[in-house]
């Protein structure tokens, strides 16, 4: 520990414990707590290391009890009417696409189906729960199989579902 730290610590301590045991009227201490802030917080600037009064106070964890929230179980019967949604959308979309998908459009259409109705089945429980993973595993599983357009197709199906998956999901439970 520095020559000029263990003085400051010193003179720090002694000047509050003068000050809390003192029987006279309350004054302010001779040597003030911001100034100690403010020269330890210099010190730590100018030496690339921090002096223990200021580690003390800088180190002291806050400590934040985290609540889980548990989102709503999926709704099979949710599911099934929003992958019909879904899935006649992106047919209607990746079809004016001929250039792109040429006969391959009901095969696209069916990966992204599967992993939409899966992701739906098993995961999405409401707002906030619909993840981007289920879209990258669409472009992923078009491209591994060796068919056109998967980057195309997944924009389509994140698009179409950001814009209405929560909103039909509120529609359908009746929340607002």
């Amino acid at each position: 520990m520095g020559s000029l730290s263990k003085a400051l610590l010193s003179s720090t301590l002694l000047s509050l414990r003068s000050f809390s045991s003192s029987p006279t009227p309350i004054s302010p201490p001779p040597f003030s707590l911001s100034f100690a802030f403010k020269n330890s917080f210099a010190y730590s600037l100018t030496s690339k290391k921090r002096p223990p009064f200021l580690l003390a106070f800088s180190s002291a964890n806050f400590i934040c009890k985290t609540v889980e929230y548990k989102f709503p179980d999926p709704v099979p019967e949710f599911a099934d009417a929003e992958t019909d949604k879904f899935r006649s959308h992106l047919l209607k979309k990746l079809s004016k696409k001929e250039d792109i998908y040429g006969d391959s459009v009901e095969e696209v259409v069916g990966i992204c189906e599967e992993i939409f109705s899966t992701f739906l089945h098993s995961e999405y429980g409401g707002p906030g729960t619909l993840l981007v993973i289920p879209f990258i595993d669409m472009a992923d599983t078009i491209n591994e199989r060796g068919l056109p357009g998967g980057p195309e197709a997944a924009r389509a199906a994140v698009k179409w579902a950001t814009d209405h998956v929560d909103k039909d999901w509120k529609e359908w439970t009746g929340t607002n």
